[in-house]
């Protein structure tokens, strides 16, 4: 049967306005939220998703110019669970400090700073959950967001921590420089606007850059050295598979260590796991020995 011109023309504006109702408005707390879930992981409850970044970590001491020490590879694996009044996020993160000239993964690193070799403590944070509320402590949700000029948005989390760190200076002396935690996590992440407000896709992809702030990581040795750590990374979301689409060498890494980093927790449980606490953990059960 042939459609006339008409029939074609309010056809299109039926289609046109069903895109439009479908369309999120991110200044909409519950609009915002799946717009980050679907960037940020998949809003098809229980699918897990990987998201992967490298980059490099710098010395940024006052008087002394900047230097690479050493590079950092990593991923985070998640999966989303719907709760009343949002959702949880389900994640373990892996991060493996490198030899910058080799690209190997570092078991030991030679310290310039304290003139010694030191052992290397990798990021094994099991788990790193998340509560995405629509209501939360500090009110409705809503990330920062931008539209840009090629048809893609951008939405930036700017992250300032400080709380009491396990590692307590009076017990690590040689590892803590305070009773407080305190760092910067900046995220940026970038992704396609039609893409997002197509109504079938549950996970779209999306790329990231993070800058992180902190104190000199406690296996450094540098709790009274003056200066910090800056992390400068980007990365994106794989959406060609899990945990096997991952490069190789973390992927045989995490395989032969901590195999329970292939997949995302299953249940929610706190607290999260820090690159801190984890370390305390470690000392703790060193002294148990």
């Amino acid at each position: 049967m042939k459609l006339s011109y008409l029939t074609l023309f309010f056809l299109g504006l039926c289609t046109t306005s069903l895109a439009q109702k479908h369309k999120l408005d991110l200044n909409k707390p519950e609009d915002n939220l799946i717009a980050f879930i679907k960037m940020r992981a998949s809003t098809k409850e229980g699918e897990e998703t990987v998201y992967y970044w490298h980059g490099t970590v710098y010395s940024y001491i006052p008087g002394q110019r900047s230097q690479p020490l050493f590079g950092l590879e990593a991923y985070n694996i998640a999966r989303i669970v719907k709760v009343e009044g949002g959702y949880q996020m389900l994640t373990r993160e892996v991060a493996l400090y490198k030899d910058l000239q080799t690209g190997q993964v570092l078991e030991h690193w030679y310290n310039p700073f304290i003139q010694d070799t030191v052992n290397v403590v990798h990021v094994w944070n099991d788990p790193v959950n998340q509560q995405l509320m629509l209501k939360g402590r500090t009110g409705n949700w809503g990330l920062p967001w931008h539209r840009l000029g090629d048809g893609r948005i951008s939405m930036n989390s700017d992250i300032f921590l400080l709380y009491p760190s396990p590692l307590k200076k009076a017990e690590f002396p040689e590892h803590s420089r305070s009773d407080d935690y305190q760092a910067a996590e900046l995220f940026q992440f970038f992704f396609n606007e039609a893409e997002l407000n197509h109504r079938k896709k549950h996970s779209i992809y999306s790329e990231v850059t993070w800058t992180r702030i902190s104190d000199f990581l406690p296996w450094m040795r540098m709790a009274d050295h003056p200066g910090y750590l800056v992390y400068q990374c980007r990365g994106y979301k794989l959406m060609n598979g899990t945990f096997n689409a991952l490069p190789s060498q973390i992927r045989e890494y995490v395989k032969a260590r901590q195999p329970q980093f292939m997949h995302a927790p299953e249940t929610y449980t706190s607290p999260n796991m820090t690159s801190w606490k984890y370390f305390y953990e470690l000392k703790k059960n060193e002294a148990s020995k």
